[in-house]
């Protein structure tokens, strides 16, 4: 393991740290995640920690947040050794975690939501008057401008990020950990957030800050502690070029970020037809196909209606006028049962809320969309389909245990990665991905890509939304760009740019905002 002191640019961190995780291990069980780390943040600093899916950075973040105990290794705070039972004793020592699935309470004011477990009382009773007041102070300190009696869940994601940032701050939070903070933000929303991380530079707030963003690094990021299979690699500035960091992350050189390999097929025959779609308040009159081998992307701002379009050819919600074909043959509507025995593969938008049952193993997740299809004699085939899994799992490459690991105990890479194999083990031939490597680190995307091309070459289709313009323009061999529900232009490959597809996504609207002016 490399010697992490010979790394360390002291000039780059001076001062005493906020925080430091020394020589810090932890295992699950005979499986060792965690290898002799020492992490170290410092005030008025952004450290990134970086790594692939699985290299043990959400296990790091647990344990400078209480929710986990290392097995080894100390945790100091202020240079003195701390123990942290629980996330109310970080609280207690300043340290305050934005995770990336949001802990708020949707039916609960921003005022309440902030003040939740502090809730200030006057003669017994709820003091509103100063609940407000504290809230909304809060709510300044990062320059948010809303009215603290609106509920969260009126709130768009970034103002309900920024919620949590002030909720933080409202306990007097020194150090912030933030957790993929930008992973569903648009660019405006993303340049607002950086805003207010460097307001609290300014407050000496130290931050510790994951993304798998890497072009957001030299922006935010003053050094990045590179982790690979639970052990440090090395600490470098936060300019490191992308190529670098990549190499570290994953050990290799990635030659191609987008290895999209496709051969035009003049004869290939349309395996997906959509004809004068519709839902009313939603989409409308939303006609294209799809050829064997071909991989057509959709892009547009976030409310254009993707998903919804995506969602109604899976069959998960019911569309008012027109028809979805597979091969030529129509799919009823909103029928999921329909569209998979048709060879049609959903990998949804929330994997968490839509893709996966939690609780269950991995074994039982890869095998959904097949366990009535194989079943014998009414009878589910459990040994066939634990083989088909393991095959899957191992072809794929998801990091685990065993196959009857508990799947929300995977990293956010291979959940996804598990998603993916449901269908390829379910055989599918249309894949219809949204938002196919949100929050997935660069090797596992790259992975997720070949994917994509091995069922084109074997003659399937795919069809994928993505907010992320340099994955669409590399992977796509056409691009509809969407706009107020409605399809408002196709690009070809060669001639899709980013100034092109924004043009026809953001006209009649401010491209400043992401919202209609």
């Amino acid at each position: 393991m490399t010697d992490q002191s010979a790394n360390r640019n002291a000039a780059q961190n001076p001062g005493q740290p906020l925080v430091t995780l020394k020589n810090i291990s932890k295992s699950f069980g005979p499986v060792a995640v965690i290898k002799g780390v020492t992490v170290n943040v410092y005030p008025g600093k952004v450290q990134v920690l970086l790594g692939e899916n699985g290299a043990g950075k959400s296990t790091l973040i647990k344990i400078m947040a209480g929710v986990y105990q290392p097995d080894n290794g100390q945790i100091l705070i202020g240079g003195k050794a701390v123990t942290l039972p629980n996330t109310r004793a970080a609280e207690a020592h300043g340290i305050a975690t934005i995770h990336q699935e949001l802990n708020l309470v949707p039916s609960m004011s921003i005022a309440e939501n902030i003040m939740l477990g502090r809730t200030p009382k006057k003669y017994g009773m709820v003091d509103r008057r100063e609940l407000r007041r504290q809230a909304k102070a809060a709510l300044d300190r990062i320059g948010l401008n809303v009215d603290v009696d609106t509920l969260v869940g009126e709130l768009g994601i970034a103002q309900q990020q920024l919620v949590e940032i002030a909720k933080a701050l409202s306990i007097d939070a020194q150090v912030l950990i933030l957790d993929e903070p930008t992973a569903a933000l648009t660019k405006h929303e993303t340049e607002n957030l950086f805003r207010v991380v460097e307001e609290l530079r300014t407050h000496q707030v130290g931050m510790l800050f994951i993304s798998h963003h890497l072009e957001e690094i030299a922006e935010i990021g003053d050094s990045v502690c590179v982790l690979r299979d639970g052990e440090f690699i090395a600490e470098v500035p936060g300019s490191t070029p992308e190529a670098e960091l990549v190499r570290l992350m994953v050990g290799r050189s990635i030659d191609e970020q987008f290895p999209r390999r496709a051969e035009e097929d003049a004869a290939a025959q349309n395996v997906l037809s959509v004809e004068g779609l519709g839902s009313k308040g939603r989409f409308s009159d939303i006609s294209f196909s799809v050829k064997a081998g071909e991989i057509v992307g959709i892009a547009g701002l976030v409310g254009a209606g993707r998903t919804e379009v995506i969602r109604a050819i899976a069959g998960v919600d019911r569309h008012d006028a027109g028809t979805v074909s597979i091969r030529g043959t129509r799919l009823p509507k909103g029928d999921v049962g329909a569209a998979i025995a048709a060879g049609v593969g959903h990998v949804p938008e929330d994997r968490k809320v839509q893709g996966l049952v939690l609780d269950a193993s991995v074994n039982e997740n890869l095998g959904y969309a097949t366990l009535k299809s194989s079943s014998k004699l009414g009878l589910a085939d459990f040994a066939g389909q634990r083989r088909k899994a393991e095959e899957i799992a191992k072809t794929l490459r998801i990091r685990m245990h065993n196959i009857d690991q508990p799947i929300r105990s995977l990293s956010g890479g291979n959940q996804q990665k598990a998603v993916f194999g449901r269908w390829i083990m379910a055989g599918s031939t249309v894949l219809l991905l949204d938002e196919p490597t949100r929050g997935v680190d660069v090797g596992a995307k790259v992975e997720i890509y070949e994917l994509m091309n091995q069922i084109t070459a074997a003659g399937g289709a795919v069809v994928m939304v993505s907010s992320e313009l340099p994955e669409v323009l590399g992977m796509s061999d056409r691009i509809l760009v969407m706009r107020d529900g409605e399809i408002a232009g196709e690009l070809s490959a060669a001639d899709a740019t980013q100034d092109a597809v924004m043009t026809l996504a953001a006209r009649d609207m401010d491209p400043q905002t992401d919202v209609k002016p």
